[in-house]
């Protein structure tokens, strides 16, 4: 039987409801983790894992939660932090809650969180913390000047962190997705043919498209988000790995 390489680990996963944040807390628990998961909503399926409502916008919400939590449970070993939204828009008519509403849950919520989990962290001199970015961090997208301006905080503010927590044994890394069959990818789908067109790409809007030739599985996203958090990276932290099916060329 294969050793599971989370056993007896406790791991937190926000936007565990559905999508990536689902199928990353689904492979931990497969590792042997005890897993909590997070989000503002759950559906009514039978999650395998332990589920907390809160939502991740909200500083004292997120105080709140995660003291209780750490009170029940004070061993924290890898963080995942995946909740986030789009709002798409011009930047000229981009609302201006829609413009707060992508830096509330995409950047300010994983702050609010890191604030709360760091002491934890630190005390233990062991952890992993691993954000989920965007490729939108890496490169300008029409229509979506609110996205990545949060993704890119995200993924500085990753590196900030990753740099604080260094002395004390505790990694923090990135995964930034591309096209991902989730929720939020298909809202941007309007044709029967979506999919092969993202895939082949939109040149009129500076988009490649996926050399691979297919769009990532939430599961894709699952598998670098645990080797990031497990001991066989334990030699990396403050890196941005791109998952994307080679969509912006290393750019």
């Amino acid at each position: 039987m294969q050793e599971q390489l989370f056993l007896n680990k406790v791991v937190w996963v926000t936007g565990a409801a559905k999508g990536i944040g689902r199928a990353i807390a689904q492979q931990f628990v497969d590792q042997g983790a005890e897993v909590i998961g997070f989000d503002i909503a759950f559906g009514a399926d039978n999650y395998p894992f332990v589920t907390q409502r809160v939502d991740i916008s909200d500083a004292a919400a997120v105080t709140a939660m995660a003291q209780s939590v750490l009170a029940q449970q004070p061993q924290l070993d890898v963080l995942v932090n995946v909740a986030g939204i789009l709002r798409l828009g011009e930047v000229e008519q981009l609302t201006v809650d829609d413009w707060q509403a992508c830096l509330d849950v995409n950047v300010s919520g994983p702050f609010y969180l890191l604030q709360q989990v760091i002491p934890t962290f630190k005390r233990q001199h062991h952890g992993a913390i691993v954000n989920v970015s965007s490729n939108a961090a890496h490169v300008p997208r029409q229509l979506m000047s609110a996205y990545c301006a949060s993704k890119a905080a995200l993924t500085s503010l990753s590196h900030c962190v990753a740099l604080e927590l260094a002395p004390f044994g505790v990694r923090c890394n990135l995964v930034s997705p591309g096209s991902t069959d989730t929720d939020m990818q298909r809202a941007l789908w309007h044709s029967h043919d979506a999919e092969q067109r993202t895939i082949e790409g939109f040149p009129s809007q500076f988009k490649l498209g996926i050399p691979l030739g297919k769009i990532a599985k939430p599961q894709d996203i699952a598998g670098v988000v645990l080797f990031l958090a497990s001991e066989a990276a334990n030699h990396v932290t403050m890196q941005d790995i791109v998952v994307d099916g080679g969509a912006i060329l290393n750019a």
